[in-house]
């Protein structure tokens, strides 16, 4: 009662009151009375929230869907009130929606895409309570595809696939309801007649809306499969996650030794590369869920396998190794970095998550790549990312970069952290590290020539007389590195069994016996050789370990990166050009991914594999290099075009002429092929349709086209009332010599049919002239 009296005390106030009779005076608004129609809408919507909590693992919907069922079941009762309260208290709710909207854009500007499903959804309960109208429908319809298109965005799985076929299922028949509503088919008929008509009855059957919706989800697929991936993140605003964890962490309460790795651990306590699992001596079995090489010193006499576990998910508008760590001293069973207290520390703004990061590149042609990381299983505190970061946006005040130029956060990387890579990798052009020469500055020589002396004779004579069996002298140091590469891969094997390699004994060399006693190792052996073979002939080499590339995935975009996918390679120097990887294992591919390499027809490809398995050989062969010319030319000229578009206004303005240019040759094309078949499907024709059909094809250009259910001589008497009385004869003398030869076999007089047509020809061109000109 109290309410109600509260209520009665406002109207009586002038300004209220005024505004109360004049919302009273208001016609009322017509209402939707489809039940069907609101049900589906409110699935529409359920579903929009359902993916956006499925999409971000938030738990909205489990108060949003219930709310909004209730407010849609209160409106259907209350669709023929005023509501005029309601109306107020959700205008305040909304008011206060966005407030609560602001105060949270403010604390997450490094993604705001949460918030606004959130606020969208806060508005779409709110809105449930109030929807007498089909216009009222048609804006719960809007959000539920706007909440859908946000965890589209958001998703990172196919999770999100089973939600979006749904969707488009309930849709087709939401559309058609409303449809119906909008022709006013849905509206209940006031007095039954004697064949009365099912008002909601819908003109698809549920047979044909299945139909309908395979035709619809074919045609998706396909174009899907067909649509290149331009590179993305044109906008210069990157996923980043919150603060979180990292909002009061620095690496002066946090830093243990440099480095993090929750998998090196002694008596309970966390190591942090100088203790248990990660000493360069110990020999025992490694840690089976985190790589081993992940640490300040990684030691080379452990044994053992990894259990399988997906480590991140990676946006990139490129393909490479995600590096993560390199080492410059060999201890003989491992290796170590030996400048790791000589790190830089980098801070970013307060208003900014983008950190600016000292790494110089040598290259002379590179590429800017964008990487956005998704952590899904714990990590140590060592950020992956390609070769030569520039730009990082990391939620924590400060990070560090070591000399080997690796990025170090304050604290371990946890499940669920976002953060974005801006690299300049530099293009492998084989001509020129070709000609590099071997003038290397004193900081490289000092760090990354080292071998040790009890080994080094033996080494190098090992490595020359590898290269000695080249059927060419090679003198560049980069051939020599892919000879030494390679000749690795073919000469060395891998064991069978983790564990059937022994472990070196105390002072036993790891490369010396893998080059004499055991004739080959474990895969980040074959690197550590590797290294150490260059530096015995004087080339400059280090050990860089991280992520391999992983599974890309062309439905989400992104690769699947696991912790099995963790290896070493090698890492070499080449002056005014800078380091460039070498994968000597073998099973790998002996350069590794870059950004010569690209997914744009990613769905194509993998369609294309999954062809060439039921193919014989010959025939898979030759297709393949039909397809690799197809593929390999669209992506060449796709990313031509592209690279002028994003190169400012000027190439916008550049892109957009193309465009235009592009769109008037496709038209003319068009044009012109149209007009072709037509004259050949004039040739086919005997003389008296071919002289009829070009008087039908005159006269529709001119606005007066003929139905289909009209006879000859029904459109020739209907000309009458369309065209001058000369006009209209000479259309019906055509028509009854058409309908005379047709249907009475008699020989028209085409010579003077011709010239008749001829006088129409002009005597409709006189006529535009005379328009024009008033």
């Amino acid at each position: 009662m109290s309410n109600f009296s509260g209520m009665r005390q406002v109207r009586r106030l002038p300004l209220f009151g005024q505004l109360w009779r004049r919302i009273e005076a208001m016609p009322t608004p017509e209402t939707e009375n489809s039940i069907r129609l609101r049900v589906l809408v409110q699935a529409l919507v359920i579903v929009g929230i359902i993916a956006t909590d499925l999409a971000a693992e938030t738990q909205i919907s489990l108060w949003a869907v219930p709310l909004s069922l209730l407010g849609a079941t209160w409106s259907w009762y209350r669709r023929r009130e005023r509501n005029i309260t309601v109306k107020f208290v959700l205008a305040i709710g909304m008011l206060l929606a966005m407030g609560v909207f602001f105060a949270r854009l403010f604390g997450q500007l490094n993604d705001t895409r949460l918030v606004l499903a959130e606020l969208l959804i806060q508005l779409q309960v709110l809105h449930s309570f109030d929807l007498p109208r089909r216009k009222d429908l048609g804006y719960s319809m809007v959000i539920g595809l706007i909440l859908l298109g946000v965890a589209g965005t958001l998703s990172q799985t196919l999770a999100f696939a089973p939600l979006l076929c749904l969707f488009l299922a309930i849709a087709l028949p939401t559309l058609i309801l409303d449809y119906q509503s909008r022709l006013g088919l849905l509206r209940t008929p006031k007095r039954r007649t004697a064949s009365p008509v099912i008002p909601n009855a819908s003109p698809l059957s549920l047979r044909q809306l299945g139909v309908f919706l395979l035709a619809i989800l074919g045609l998706g697929l396909m174009i899907f499969a067909l649509m290149p991936r331009f590179p993305g993140y044109q906008l210069q605003t990157f996923p980043v996650s919150a603060p979180g964890n990292f909002a009061d962490q620095n690496f002066d309460e946090n830093r243990q030794g440099g480095i993090i790795n929750p998998g090196y651990v002694r008596e309970g306590s966390q190591g942090n590369g100088e203790s248990g699992q990660g000493g360069s001596g110990d020999s025992g079995e490694m840690d089976d869920t985190f790589y081993y090489g992940f640490n300040s010193k990684m030691n080379q006499n452990l044994r053992g396998t990894l259990k399988p576990k997906v480590v991140l998910r990676v946006r990139s508008q490129a393909p490479g190794f995600w590096r993560v760590l390199a080492f410059d001293r060999y201890t003989g069973q491992g290796w170590e970095i030996s400048r790791d207290d000589k790190v830089v520390r980098v801070d970013r703004p307060e208003w900014s998550y983008r950190f600016f990061l000292p790494i110089p590149f040598a290259a002379e042609r590179t590429e800017q790549v964008v990487q956005s990381y998704t952590v899904v299983s714990d990590l140590p505190n060592l950020l992956p990312a390609l070769a030569y970061p520039q730009q990082l946006y990391f939620p924590s005040r400060e990070i560090e970069v070591d000399p080997e130029g690796s990025l170090r956060a304050p604290g371990s990387l946890t499940e669920g952290l976002t953060y974005t890579v801006i690299s300049q990798v530099p293009y492998r052009d084989r001509s020129r590290l070709q000609q590099a020469t071997s003038n290397y500055p004193t900081s490289v020589k000092k760090y990354y020539l080292d071998v040790p002396p009890e080994i080094a004779d033996k080494v190098r004579q090992q490595t020359e007389a590898l290269l000695a069996t080249s059927p060419k002298p090679i003198t560049s140091p980069y051939e020599k590195a892919l000879y030494l590469a390679q000749a690795l891969k073919q000469r060395y094997s891998l064991p069978t069994d983790p564990f059937n390699l022994p472990t070196f004994e105390e002072k036993e060399d790891l490369v010396e016996a893998f080059l004499f006693k055991y004739k080959g190792g474990y895969p980040d052996h074959f690197s550590t050789v590797l290294t150490m073979m260059l530096r015995s002939i004087g080339i400059p080499a280090r050990l860089v370990v991280g992520f391999g590339t992983g599974e890309f995935n062309p439905f989400t975009g992104f690769y699947i990166v696991k912790n099995t996918d963790a290896y070493a390679m090698t890492e070499v120097y080449f002056p005014q050009h800078g380091w460039f990887a070498f994968d000597p294992i073998p099973g790998h591919e002996l350069i590794p991914q870059s950004v010569e390499e690209t997914e744009t027809f990613g769905v194509l490809r993998q369609f294309w594999q999954w062809i060439a398995g039921w193919l014989p050989t010959p025939v898979k062969s030759y297709l393949g290099e039909i397809w690799s010319w197809l593929i390999g030319g669209i992506g060449r000229i796709i990313g031509w075009v592209w690279g002028i578009i994003s190169k400012g206004w000027v190439g916008f303005f550049i892109g957009l002429i193309l465009a235009i240019a592009l769109a008037f040759l496709g038209w003319l094309s068009w044009s012109q092929w149209r007009t072709w078949r037509y004259r050949r499907w004039l040739a086919g024709l005997p003389p008296m349709e071919n002289l009829y059909q070009q008087m039908l094809k005159l006269l529709s250009t001119n606005g007066y086209t003929k139905h289909p259910a009209q006879t000859p001589l029904e459109y020739a008497r209907g000309s009458r009332q369309h065209h001058a009385p000369s006009s209209a004869d000479v259309i019906d003398e055509i028509s009854q010599a058409y309908v005379s030869w047709r249907y009475g076999n008699q020989t028209p007089n085409l010579k003077h049919l011709r010239q008749r047509l001829r006088d129409l020809i002009k005597s409709t061109q006189q006529l535009k002239i005379t328009n024009r000109g008033k």
